[in-house]
């Protein structure tokens, strides 16, 4: 599944992680300051935000794509001279340009959010009748959220473009590279359903989750410190009362939760969903045979399978009764975590409307980032699955070298397909 598409993977992505954890640390020990150098300095400490679209332009900003680009750049020519790879293109600087796009929304994200504050403390102006305004002012406010929307949808558009041309090349290079060892491969139980299918599957989840988790780890990055700053105009929490750092004690506590209920609820559905792979495959396999051999596929042994196959359902259905209960109960409670937290300082009219939103919203960004498990925990489920079938279909090829039919398909789609 990865030495196809990756080269050498568990080293490729421990230093992926160690470098990117170098380049965040350099960051912010010295290299954010290093933009003054190019006439691209931080913003002053005591700087108001920059509302709207022109943030994204910003000289930080600017700063911050240059310093993506050469990290990228370091670790894409290390591994393209140390392990030259035909998917490093795809596998490393696609990759990347997708870690970018979802940076650059999330960025978005923290644009909006800066923007709730003004403007809906604005609002409440108007409705309250504290201030004049005009038409062209209201609406001139409006269209700063409009750029950042346009923008944000535009990317997000291209990214999820780029992201199903990314993952259909990496089932290329699984699809390549099972091919290129059938001869070692097809005596293997479902050997073709786990070329064609699985890989497949695979794909298309991590598709899914992979794009989610990554958001995730980037949401959490980008609007933990924007809580951290709303904070201060919260002084207690509910019940428990003054506690340093509320909202982000408030926030990890909630989805710690959360997470350790449903993981517990959870713990059988990996095991049921590997078995029902398994009967589905018996049952596939005895009506494929039934294709080819009048004597197979009779319908005593079929009614037998499919019993099987009813079994195991019915049984996974029971046991996501009581999964749900605990899920659905916790995403419903999530709702109103947020206003339960910020019921004493509303009472007490310590924040306005537009603070409200703001505080809202990051902390629903924080918490929606922390409780990936629990939002994704079917889909974990059926990728623990197919990964299991994969896994135990690739150990009959462990040590195997990368097929050159890789290196052929490679310079065939150049020729035919440049993009």
């Amino acid at each position: 599944m990865f030495v196809s598409f990756f080269p050498q993977p568990k080293l490729f992505f421990t230093s992926a992680a160690a470098w990117s954890l170098a380049a965040i640390l350099f960051w912010f020990f010295g290299g954010e300051q290093l933009g003054a150098l190019l006439g691209l300095p931080p913003a002053a400490a005591d700087a108001p935000p920059i509302i709207g679209i022109a943030v994204l332009w910003s000289k930080p900003f600017l700063w911050f794509y240059i310093y993506f680009v050469l990290c990228v750049a370091a670790f894409y020519a290390f591994w393209a001279w140390y392990s030259p790879h035909p998917w490093q293109n795809w596998s490393i600087l696609m990759t990347a340009v997708i870690l970018f796009f979802i940076y650059f929304n999330v960025q978005v994200s923290v644009a909006v959010n800066n923007w709730y504050g003004p403007f809906f403390d604005y609002v409440q102006n108007l409705m309250s009748g504290k201030s004049e305004s005009t038409n062209s002012e209201f609406y001139i406010g409006l269209a700063d959220f409009s750029w950042l929307a346009l923008v944000g949808m535009n990317v997000q558009v291209v990214n999820a473009f780029v992201v199903s041309h990314w993952i259909f090349r990496w089932r290329t290079a699984m699809n390549n590279y099972f091919m290129a060892h059938w001869g070692q491969l097809r005596h293997i139980e479902g050997a073709s359903q786990r070329i064609q299918e699985d890989t497949m599957r695979f794909s298309q989840i991590m598709e899914d989750l992979g794009s989610t988790f990554v958001q995730s780890i980037m949401t959490l990055i980008a609007f933990l410190p924007v809580l951290i700053r709303l904070q201060a105009h919260i002084t207690e929490l509910p019940i428990i009362g003054a506690v340093p750092q509320p909202l982000v004690v408030a926030a990890l506590a909630w989805c710690l939760f959360g997470t350790i209920s449903v993981m517990v609820a959870g713990l059988k559905l990996p095991g049921l969903q590997f078995r029902n792979q398994r009967v589905e495959a018996a049952y596939r396999k005895e009506l494929v045979y039934g294709e080819d051999h009048a004597d197979r596929a009779q319908p005593a042994t079929t009614a037998e399978l499919f019993a099987n196959v009813r079994h195991n359902y019915f049984r996974l259905y029971f046991h996501y009764i009581y999964f749900n209960v605990v899920r659905y109960t916790y995403l419903q409670a999530d709702n109103i975590f947020s206003l339960l937290i910020l019921g004493p300082s509303l009472v007490a009219h310590k924040i306005t409307f537009g603070v409200l939103s703001q505080i809202s919203n990051a902390f629903g960004k924080v918490t929606g980032s922390l409780q990936f498990l629990l939002t994704s925990w079917s889909t974990i489920v059926e990728l623990q699955s197919v990964h299991k079938r994969l896994r135990a279909f690739e150990a009959t090829l462990e040590g195997a070298p990368l097929p050159d039919i890789d290196q052929r398909y490679l310079a065939r789609q150049s020729a035919e397909d440049p993009a």
